[in-house]
């Protein structure tokens, strides 16, 4: 599964994109924290059984932030938002949810899964499969499979766990010293992943400080 450093990695090629000439030091430090927020809910997992990919991976979350900053905004005649932290600070917000999603809960959904729509609806759910131009079979996908298939135990929260560095052992109790694991990168295209973020923050920080 994704690191916290690939999701804040994703958040970072979203916020260079995205801020355009809002881009500052302290708007690209939120938006990268937004991207790594979601992966906090393994921290309630060893207490809340379950929590981890549901509590802050739900598309709930985005979605309420997303709706209190548009009515702050566009629909009260006075935004608080703005008045507190400037005229920047709701698209600055708005890109922050938007990485949120985009890097914090996106990556997780099309690897191993997430509790999209937690607390209303518990089911893990994960988007995986391939889209593919064959010569013999012609366009394949099989993202969204249309055929009748056994009905199987769905997953949620009573019987998936996540094995994380804070609960490294959800099934079970600790017996003895237990290896905690915080990944950082596990694969080649992490790396990259990691590396061309750097790099495209680095040199958008760069630009926004020689102007």
């Amino acid at each position: 599964m994704p690191s916290t450093l690939v999701h804040v990695a994703v958040g970072g090629l979203v916020g260079a994109a995205l801020l355009g000439d809002r881009f500052t030091p302290k708007a690209i430090a939120l938006v990268l924290v937004a991207a790594a927020v979601p992966d906090l809910d393994s921290f309630l997992a060893p207490v809340i059984a379950g929590a981890h990919r549901s509590a802050l991976h739900t598309l709930l979350l985005p979605a309420l932030l997303g709706a209190v900053v548009y009515i702050d905004a566009r629909v009260l005649g006075h935004s608080r938002i703005r008045e507190r932290w400037g005229t920047s600070a709701p698209y600055v917000a708005g890109v922050a949810i938007a990485t949120l999603l985009a890097g914090g809960i996106l990556p997780d959904l099309v690897t191993n899964g997430v509790n999209t729509l937690w607390p209303l609806h518990d089911q893990f759910y994960t988007v995986d499969g391939e889209f593919k131009l064959s010569t013999t079979e012609g366009l394949v996908q099989t993202f969204v499979d249309l055929s009748p298939a056994e009905p199987s135990r769905p997953s949620t929260t009573d019987n998936t766990r996540y094995s994380t560095g804070a609960d490294p052992t959800p099934w079970k109790e600790d017996e003895g010293p237990v290896e905690r694991v915080f990944p950082l990168v596990t694969a080649g295209w992490q790396l990259m992943l990691v590396s061309l973020s750097a790099v495209t923050v680095s040199v958008r920080s760069w630009q926004s400080w020689r102007h």
